[in-house]
């Protein structure tokens, strides 16, 4: 009998893949025989799913129904007891004999227990085993921030075991199939969810989901093929880098051991304040004080740049509070080529102290109104 594999999960025909996903979500919870729902409305709203769920089953339904899919499809299994499904039959559209074949990880946690109840999804051994990251903050001096350098980072941590290289069987140890997963690298737990009892595949401990183990195991790190040690490494710092940015070393986190990958190294930037500049993302500012005459007459004064001292000239008349641009002298970009602007505001220094003659002079210039 023709299914509406769209009205099963209450959807127009024209609902996004993420609305099907939704509304698969919600009446799986809602139908589970576990929680007082009805079993057949339950196949029913895993069936439809799994092929609108699916973009090119989809496409296959809206163009002859559901017919398409009742000959070694997923009408001639069927489903199992609900404690966790088992079904028979081959679909044409490989994958799963099952029939099934959901995406698990667009699922999400929800996945994770599907997954573990109808037997399909997931890789050998489950995901891939990591190890975790690893944050270190480092501190830089302005001008380190601005020109880049390189950083020696000392770390204390799992790391490959430098007798066996990792391997975590001695030289010339041949590998063997793990008796605990019988070379599958994953072993099936029953775990009690919201759905009732499951089972769920978890990588194997003893071959950390490689199905193999060496025959004879490293004397030195026993065979998990890590040891605990300080590490030194030299990282570069770009030129450029700002305050709270981070950079990642990949490979230089945690090593979980045999068979698994390391984590990766991330380093925090920290930037240390400077007396004389500030830094506007990728121009620097300054403040110059110039003597008062200077701002009249004009003239030429050094100002004090990331890059070393430059001359500027000042014209008459300037006025305190002016600003001038030195182009190319600002911070290099990170991301680009050329470098920001350094921007020097003058003011006019004022004595506190005059002696006579510098008194006298100043009182020249008031009686003639400048």
């Amino acid at each position: 009998m023709s299914k509406d594999y769209y009205k099963i999960l209450g959807v127009s025909n024209g609902a996004s893949q993420d609305e099907i996903k939704k509304s698969f979500r919600r009446l799986a919870h809602e139908h589970h025989p576990d929680k007082g729902g009805d079993q057949q409305k339950f196949k029913d709203i895993n069936e439809a799913y799994q092929i609108l769920g699916d973009v090119e089953k989809r496409k296959t339904f809206d163009q002859f129904g559901s017919a398409a899919f009742e000959q070694g499809g997923m009408g001639a299994g069927g489903f199992g007891g609900f404690g966790g499904f088992s079904a028979g039959g081959g679909s044409a559209y490989g994958g799963d004999p099952s029939g099934f074949n959901i995406n698990m990880e667009d699922m999400g946690d929800l996945g994770d227990v599907l997954g573990g109840m109808f037997g399909f999804g997931g890789r050998r051994g489950g995901r891939e085993a990591r190890g975790q990251d690893i944050q270190v903050d480092v501190n830089l001096a302005f001008k380190e921030a601005v020109f880049g350098v390189e950083k020696e980072i000392k770390l204390y941590k799992n790391d490959s075991c430098t007798e066996c290289d990792g391997s975590g069987g001695t030289k010339g140890s041949k590998m063997k199939e793990c008796s605990a997963c019988h070379g599958k690298g994953s072993v099936t737990k029953t775990q009690r969810t919201i759905f009732g009892s499951v089972q769920v595949q978890h990588p194997c401990v003893d071959c950390r989901g490689q199905g193999r183990v060496p025959e004879q195991s490293c004397s030195r790190c026993k065979g998990f093929g890590i040891e605990k040690r300080q590490k030194e490494i030299r990282v570069a710092i770009p030129a450029g880098i700002s305050e709270g940015e981070s950079i990642r070393v990949t490979g230089e986190g945690e090593h979980p051991g045999r068979g698994a990958k390391p984590g990766d190294l991330f380093l925090r930037i920290h930037v240390s304040s400077h007396p004389t500049f500030t830094r506007e993302a990728g121009d620097i500012r300054s403040i110059v004080d110039i003597p008062y005459s200077t701002t009249m007459l004009g003239g030429n004064v050094d100002v004090e740049t990331v890059d070393g001292p430059v001359t500027l000239k000042i014209p008459e008349g300037t006025q305190t509070g002016t600003i001038f641009k030195l182009r190319g002298k600002g911070v290099p970009f990170l991301r680009s080529h050329g470098r920001g602007d350094h921007y020097v505001t003058v003011q006019a220094k004022v004595k506190t102290k005059l002696s006579r003659e510098e008194r006298s002079l100043l009182e020249k210039i008031r009686d003639a109104g400048l």
